[in-house]
C-alpha cells in the first residue's frame, strides 16, 4: 500500500506543477522558452527560502523530475560546493549536482534519435 500512496503523491504534484506550465502556455503570451527558464529560478528560488525540500520529501519524483527540481538541484548543488570549497564551488557545484539529470537527457535524446524518423513538414 506505500508505494501506491507515493506513485499517487508524485503523480499529483507532478500534475499540478505540469498544470501550471500550462495554464502559462495557454493564458500568457509566455515563450515556452521563457516559461522554461520561470521553472527552473521557481525552483532555486524555492530552494533558497526553504520551501522546495518539504516538497521534495512529500512528493519524491513528482518534485524532483520536472523543470523547478532541475532547478532547486542547481542550488543545492552550488551550496554544498561553496561550503566545501569556496568560492570556486560556484562554478563547480551546479555542473556536479545537475550532471547525472543531463546525461540521461542527452542519452534519452539519442536514443529516440536513433530509433524514430524525421519527417519533412
Amino acid at each position: 500500500m506505500g508505494i501506491i500512496t507515493e506513485l499517487i503523491k508524485a503523480f499529483v504534484v507532478g500534475g499540478f506543477i505540469c498544470l501550471i506550465g500550462q495554464l502559462l502556455i495557454d493564458l500568457t503570451k509566455l515563450t515556452p522558452a521563457r516559461i522554461l527558464v520561470s521553472f527552473v529560478v521557481i525552483g532555486v528560488v524555492l530552494g533558497a527560502i526553504g520551501l522546495y525540500e518539504p516538497l521534495l520529501n512529500f512528493a519524491g519524483a513528482g518534485a524532483s523530475v520536472p523543470l523547478t527540481g532541475f532547478g532547486y538541484a542547481l542550488a543545492k548543488g552550488t551550496e554544498k560546493a561553496v561550503a566545501e570549497q569556496g568560492l570556486r564551488g560556484v562554478l563547480t557545484g551546479p555542473f556536479t549536482a545537475a550532471s547525472g539529470g543531463v546525461t540521461a537527457a542527452i542519452i534519452c535524446g539519442i536514443v529516440a534519435s536513433l530509433v524514430t524518423s524525421s519527417k519533412e513538414k
